[in-house]
């Protein structure tokens, strides 16, 4: 691994605490953030045209070093190709499940804004088959299968598997 990676990706399942962990080795490392929700979410929860997305990753990630999180697939060629470690936050699905659930129920209590003035609602998130919580249950054992198959076609990467938020932590200590 580089002694200070200075380009690189967090993914993991939704709710797995990416971006958490982006912005603090952003802040450790001196480097910039980004969040590729803010960039896929625009007003009104309506999604970002490809092409839009595929630029704004291409700007943040033509810079000399940054830390960007997120899961979208659209752009990996781009991200992922210019990244020199990819941190993938691989925890257990109870785990995620249960952090996801309190981060939708303080988001929707609090009314948060997160991206472009999108605020999460607890109807819409916690019963409809179109919130955050079905999209758990929907992908994160996918993505377990299918982020190593990913990878493979960037062998450059050096890939951080944390299997437990603890494994992060004390790599950040030692960054």
């Amino acid at each position: 691994m580089p002694e200070h990676p200075r380009r690189i990706v967090v993914t993991g399942t939704t709710g797995s605490g990416k971006t958490t962990l982006a912005r603090a080795v952003a802040a450790k490392l001196g480097l910039p953030h980004a969040e590729q929700d803010a960039w896929n979410h625009l007003p009104g929860w309506q999604e970002a045209p490809v092409q839009q997305f595929r630029v704004a990753v291409d700007v943040f990630t033509a810079r000399a070093g940054w830390v960007m999180d997120g899961n979208y697939t659209k752009a990996n060629d781009i991200g992922w190709a210019r990244a020199d470690t990819l941190i993938w936050l691989d925890y257990p699905g109870e785990l995620v499940f249960w952090r996801l659930l309190r981060r939708t129920l303080r988001r929707g209590y609090t009314r948060e804004e997160l991206w472009n003035g999108n605020r999460e609602s607890l109807g819409m998130n916690l019963f409809s088959r179109q919130g955050i919580l079905a999209w758990f249950f929907r992908t994160h054992w996918k993505r377990r299968r299918e982020t190593p198959l990913k990878l493979a076609a960037y062998p450059h990467l050096q890939v951080l598997r944390f299997r437990h938020p603890g494994e992060a932590e004390r790599w950040m200590d030692k960054l």
